[in-house]
């Protein structure tokens, strides 16, 4: 069996040859951004989903820099939801009562152009996570912790079975969360190591998983996290609403009805945050809400994602649906 790192290595990172592989039409390269400070990184079996030559394809539209992200909008900003101001230290932000979010890492399976932590200022020498340890045993009102980066699937077995093992002593510790994108891009990357870690803690898991479009599931993705689900560890499932990818309700109808299939809950739709260069895939949210009336007619309760988005500063995820009479059915 090929070991996850090996698969990562396939990543494309060259334009060119993704181009090359997609088969784009050089007419299409002028709008290409060739220097981004946040480089291309693409999961070889994601690029294999991508249609040839078909420059709107919602995957491709997610992971290839464009020349309009150089553009300055007003209101898009470096650090939208406010992470900066959130530092408890180098990795550790804390925002909301109860919990607080360990930045693990600033290595991702793949680099999603919309990301609202593409301008975080990573440390990236520590690996041991000391400082930050030392200040959630300190906290006693942190009852959970959300691992993130970057990706925390990025890390060896080794790290995170370490890292898991000193918070899993902290006694005012109940939960554990993971938010990654590695099962989409690289499935293989559940594996032994990493499941025999996670049934040997005494903290409850949950496991978030980051999908926007129906193309990026499949079968191997929904194996890899069943394998998670057997162990007692519930899969939820968050996206971003992005224009030209999911902003119309029979791709969101699709993409949660495919989660559902499989167990795993659709947790949030989250508005863009709005980073820098990234307000080409902003959808109102007066369309929005539009999107999730529908879905809230096409589908059962438990299968339509909640709507918010984050502001910083603000105690929790705001709601969008104040004009939407939510039913349960």
């Amino acid at each position: 069996m090929i070991e996850w790192r090996q698969i990562q290595r396939q990543n494309f990172t060259c334009w060119k040859k993704l181009a090359e592989f997609l088969e784009l039409d050089p007419v299409y390269f002028p709008a290409i951004l060739k220097d981004s400070h946040f480089p291309l990184n693409l999961p070889l079996r994601l690029a294999q989903k991508i249609q040839k030559n078909r420059w709107d394809d919602p995957i491709l539209r997610q992971f290839l820099p464009l020349e309009i992200e150089k553009e300055i909008v007003p209101g898009f900003q470096q650090d939208p939801v406010g992470d900066f101001e959130a530092r408890k230290s180098s990795k550790l932000l804390k925002k909301y009562q109860g919990r607080a979010l360990l930045v693990c890492t600033s290595s991702c399976a793949m680099n999603c152009r919309f990301c609202f932590r593409q301008n975080y200022d990573y440390e990236t020498q520590d690996k041991e996570f000391d400082e930050e340890l030392e200040r959630i045993r300190q906290d006693s009102s942190l009852t959970e912790i959300i691992l993130s980066g970057g990706d925390p699937l990025s890390l060896s077995n080794e790290t995170l079975s370490r890292l898991i093992e000193r918070l899993d002593v902290i006694p005012h510790l109940e939960r554990l969360r993971f938010h990654t994108r590695f099962p989409v891009g690289i499935p293989e990357r559940i594996d032994e190591g990493f499941l025999s870690l996670l049934a040997k803690t005494n903290l409850q898991i949950f496991f978030v998983i980051h999908t926007n479009h129906p193309g990026e599931l499949d079968a191997q993705v929904a194996a890899s996290l069943k394998k998670i689900q057997k162990l007692g560890i519930p899969v939820l499932n968050q996206t971003v609403l992005l224009r030209g990818v999911n902003d119309h309700v029979s791709t969101l109808k699709e993409l949660c009805e495919k989660l559902a299939r499989h167990g795993i809950l659709p947790y949030y739709l989250h508005q863009l945050d709005r980073v820098q260069g990234s307000s080409h895939f902003e959808v109102s949210e007066e369309e929005g809400r539009a999107l999730i009336a529908q879905l809230t007619e096409l589908m059962s309760g438990y299968a339509v994602p909640k709507y918010v988005k984050e502001e910083a500063g603000e105690p929790s995820k705001t709601p969008l649906l104040d004009s939407i009479s939510s039913a349960c059915n």
